[in-house]
């Protein structure tokens, strides 16, 4: 992890500003969700990401082992263990597999 050199105080409530340069660094505008969490002794902050984890696209989103992926990303994941499966079977078989 890097250090930014920036040294901030929370106030009263808690509250913690971040930066503005490194707001526009990693896109962070007005009123975007930011997620909060802890491992060990460090808090971490992430910009959460509305996309896609493969493709970007940011419509028909579902949950797929703790990240977001579109219906047609999750379709492709569906039918790759069917994938795996024949040319494991097709290798094993000595079946010459087909391009």
């Amino acid at each position: 992890m890097k250090s930014t050199g920036i040294v901030r105080r929370t106030d009263n409530l808690g509250r913690l500003v971040i930066p503005k340069e490194i707001r526009k660094n990693f896109g962070i505008d007005a009123h975007h969700d930011i997620e909060i969490y802890v491992e060990g002794q460090t808090i971490i902050v992430c910009k959460v990401q509305n996309k896609c984890v493969f493709c970007d696209v940011d419509e028909g989103l579902q949950a797929f082992s703790g990240k977001l992926v579109c219906s047609a990303c999750s379709a492709n994941i569906r039918q790759t263990p069917d994938i795996l499966q024949r040319i494991v079977h097709d290798v094993g078989n000595n079946i010459p597999i087909q391009k």
